[in-house]
């Protein structure tokens, strides 16, 4: 692990078991943790401004290096000032490396990696070889030929200017055998030692960097990542990979993970934002999580709820939603919830107005800040396991100050 305050520190200020509390400190500022990191997938969180997001409370967003290079291309946004200025972004950036749209590529989305079909892209998109060189695609824009390596990724993060980078690696599914998962494993470490090197040179003193530990499902191959990315010269480190069939066997792998890695480092697990599952993983000492789901739910008409018998949503086009005068959330101070009812939204949800993407993006945004604030204030206070037992029963968030 490398400590350089100059482009990043991480302290913990609280702890209640391996649950912890943190600052992480980035130029662009602090960033409190344990935190949900919105996805800027394409250098905008979709149907909002990003003071609005900022103004919800968070301090970090997510872009995506695979989807900045194809459009509209890191030349652009350097020319801009980096992405922090082409997106009026005044807090901290973190950049995925790409190497999950190599799994999504040449795997398919993830509803075919969960339910095992494999079945690959198509369209003008596809993965066109995994070498050890990088990784060749089709860009989905016009079908041009174009080539990721660990070298490429890192400079076009750079590019970016981004305060965190993420190391370029391969997303194996679930069901790759373990030769072929302790393969990819290996090449994801000497393209993590590329990365490093081509940073060491060429990058930013003030860019941080992240390993991220691979390994599938089996235990000791995510013990040998783990050695591997702690004893390199990371600035943190990022759990990656896709971590089993269902939820029970994402929580063995984390359970038998998270105990491997330094306990000073920043623990970033990338791609999980359920509910349930951002409980389970604070509990485990992680600090970081990204994921799409509360953009993602909003487009379909869903609402992130105290619900969880329904997987902690509302599907709110439902008709049962019609003359309900209710709240989303009771409590909530988003717009949704404040000035609107379950009718109103039930109504232009299902009118495909952008307004109803809008007001369920800032009210699941909303909810996820306030989940994570209290899970912050729980910690402080050593009570963050009845707070956990009291999400997971249904209670809604409570924000800083339950």
């Amino acid at each position: 692990m490398r400590h350089d305050p100059e482009r990043l520190s991480f302290e913990i200020d609280a702890r209640d078991g391996p649950a912890r509390r943190g600052r992480l400190v980035t130029p662009h500022g602090p960033v409190e943790t344990p935190a949900f990191i919105p996805l800027a997938t394409k250098g905008s969180v979709r149907g909002m401004a990003s003071r609005e997001v900022a103004g919800i409370g968070y301090e970090l967003v997510l872009g995506n290096t695979y989807h900045l290079l194809v459009a509209p291309g890191p030349d652009r946004i350097a020319d801009a000032g980096g992405l922090h200025e082409f997106m009026a972004w005044r807090g901290a950036i973190i950049t995925d490396s790409g190497g999950f749209q190599v799994f999504s590529l040449a795997h398919g989305g993830i509803s075919e990696e969960i339910k095992g079909t494999g079945k690959k892209r198509e369209g003008l998109a596809a993965t066109l070889g995994i070498e050890e060189e990088g990784v060749r695609f089709r860009s989905y824009r016009d079908g041009s030929e174009l080539m990721l390596s660990p070298e490429s990724s890192m400079s076009v993060q750079a590019a970016l200017g981004s305060d965190i980078a993420l190391t370029f690696d391969e997303c194996t599914p679930f069901h790759a055998d373990r030769e072929y998962t302790a393969r990819s494993t290996e090449r994801t470490h000497r393209w993590l030692d590329r990365c490093l090197a081509w940073h060491g040179e060429h990058g930013s003193e003030r860019q941080a960097v992240f390993g991220i530990v691979q390994g599938g499902t089996y235990e000791d191959l995510r013990q040998e990542s783990c050695g591997a990315v702690s004893q390199a010269g990371v600035d943190g480190i990022a759990i990656g990979g896709t971590l089993g069939r269902d939820k029970a066997e994402m929580a063995e792998v984390l359970e038998f993970t998270v105990p491997e890695l330094p306990v000073e480092a920043p623990k970033h697990l990338l791609g999980i934002g359920e509910v349930d599952d951002l409980m389970h993983g604070i509990g485990l000492g992680i600090d970081l999580f990204d994921c799409a789901v509360p953009t993602r739910l909003a487009r379909h008409g869903m609402a992130l709820a105290p619900q969880p018998q329904k997987r902690f949503r509302i599907d709110i086009r439902k008709s049962g939603a019609a003359g309900d005068h209710r709240p989303l959330v009771e409590g909530c101070p988003c717009t949704a919830c404040s000035d609107y009812d379950r009718d109103y939204i039930n109504y232009i949800s299902r009118s495909e107005e952008l307004t109803a993407v809008r007001l369920l993006v800032e009210h699941n945004l909303t909810y996820m800040e306030r989940l994570m604030a209290g899970a912050r204030h729980a910690i402080s206070g050593k009570v963050f396991g009845d707070y956990r037992r009291a999400i997971l029963s249904g209670a809604a968030p409570t924000g800083c100050c339950p």
